[in-house]
């Protein structure tokens, strides 16, 4: 079987699923959080913190999504 970078394929394609997946899970959240942050602050110029603070927390799935891969892959 090849092989990718030393590892198997099916921690390869485990890795990129987990990632795949948490990408577009956080687009998806980031796209709902973000048109809803910039209805808010059409309203209130003072939001502008918490909305940012808001649309960024998503990111933190990707993360996540990155080390379930490094570890599937055996990098960690």
């Amino acid at each position: 079987m090849a092989t990718a970078a030393g590892i198997g394929a099916f921690p390869a394609l485990g890795a990129a699923i987990a990632l795949g997946v948490a990408a577009l899970a956080t687009g998806w959240a980031q796209a709902k959080i973000g048109s809803a942050g910039v209805g808010a602050l059409a309203e209130d110029d003072s939001l502008f913190g918490q909305v940012l603070i808001l649309t960024v927390i998503p990111e933190t799935m990707v993360i996540f999504g990155l080390v379930v891969a490094l570890v599937s892959t055996g990098f960690i």
